[in-house]
């Protein structure tokens, strides 16, 4: 094989990139495989329109097409603003039929990086080859966490750009990460965005807390305070999003959390991502794990009564007590939850987003 000529390993299957059109997609190879194999075949041979889904996360899953072009100018703005070049080794491991792993490989097919593809997975560096060296690669959260929480973690030191997405990072993992030498960005974005398009350094000597857009993305605020965002690539058409923020000037802003979210609790609004954020503190110090949001459950006398959903069985006695004592010192009284609730499997979008809607259903009526 050329050594200066980029190529794909899948699953362990080696191919040059100029020769995955010839690629046969037969029965031996896994629905992951066989769909990112297509992938870069249709994109190698030019087609011009793809067909996406949302991820269902705030709504109803919706079809939507996007350009190879729209993809391009995306591509490219990431691989301006990250500094990736060609001789790079990009990982994929996320699914390939959503925009964030299909991103990943037009990033690396359009800037002539090298790549690496494994199944989705909570930890994808205990399927790569120890001197297998990457340079760049996209997670979320729930893989951050884990990867961190293993003996795979100094794999973060031999990387130069890792970009998270899908949901915040929490406050222990947000912490750790100061400690290495690898670059972590969020990212803001969503399919109809076509993938982020901002970033926000979150640890290193450029950290930052707020995002600034890329390139060519402009922003706005509606009458709500919610976010508009208006791009080239994305088309003449503005994308006037449910996400509430603080805005600094038109390329900076601070994400607060969902419109679609506030709750209504006897007249007082109350943000939930603010007050989850201080209860990540309080899990992160009892050593909690389980995965919980804030929400507005039915009530007769407050119209939304802020509660606690956790994920999983009833905490021993002593435990809850801890808990919740230390939600009563830290969160004002009209934040806080006035009740906790208990839910063994939460709702998910197929990419592991948490559904609240659909979550809170599974509470039975006579309990709420």
């Amino acid at each position: 094989m050329n050594a200066s000529e980029p190529w794909l390993n899948l699953n362990g299957a080696v191919y040059r990139v100029g020769e995955l059109t010839s690629v046969t997609l037969t029965d031996n190879l896994t629905s992951f495989e066989q769909a990112t194999l297509k992938f870069c075949q249709d994109w190698l041979t030019g087609k011009e329109k793809f067909s996406l889904t949302t991820s269902g996360s705030t709504g109803t899953p919706k079809e939507i097409f996007i350009t190879r072009k729209q993809m391009e100018m995306s591509a490219k703005l990431t691989c301006q603003a990250l500094q990736l070049k060609p001789g790079d080794t990009a990982l994929v491991c996320l699914d390939t039929k959503y925009i964030a792993g299909q991103m990943m490989l037009v990033r690396s097919l359009i800037t002539g990086m090298n790549v690496v593809v494994i199944d989705p997975c909570a930890n994808p560096f205990e399927k790569l080859s120890p001197s297998q060296s990457i340079d760049f690669t996209a997670l979320v959260p729930y893989q951050v966490d884990t990867i961190l929480n293993s003996i795979h973690v100094k794999r973060f030191d031999q990387l130069k750009r890792v970009i998270v997405g899908g949901a915040p990072l929490g406050t222990n993992s947000h912490t750790r990460i100061q400690e290495l030498k690898c670059l972590f960005y969020a990212t803001y974005g969503m399919t109809e965005t076509i993938s982020h398009i901002a970033l926000q350094q979150i640890n290193g000597d450029g950290e930052q807390d707020y995002f600034e857009v890329l390139n060519g993305v402009n922003i706005s605020m509606d009458g709500r305070g919610c976010l508009i965002v208006q791009a080239d690539h994305i088309g003449p058409e503005k994308i006037v999003t449910n996400d509430l923020v603080e805005l600094f000037d038109e390329k900076k802003f601070r994400w607060l959390g969902r419109w679609d979210n506030v709750i209504n609790s006897g007249g007082v609004k109350v943000m939930p991502e603010k007050v989850e954020r201080i209860i990540q503190i309080i899990f992160d110090e009892l050593k909690l794990t389980n995965r919980f949001f804030i929400a507005g459950v039915p009530d007769s006398k407050l119209h939304q009564k802020v509660s606690l959903i956790i994920e999983g069985s009833s905490f021993e006695s002593a435990l809850q007590l801890k808990l919740e004592k230390a939600i009563s010192e830290r969160i004002r009284p009209y934040d806080q939850p006035r009740e906790i609730k208990f839910i063994n499997h939460f709702k998910e979008t197929a990419t592991g987003k948490v559904m609240r809607a659909e979550t809170l259903l599974l509470i039975p009526v006579s309990s709420q």
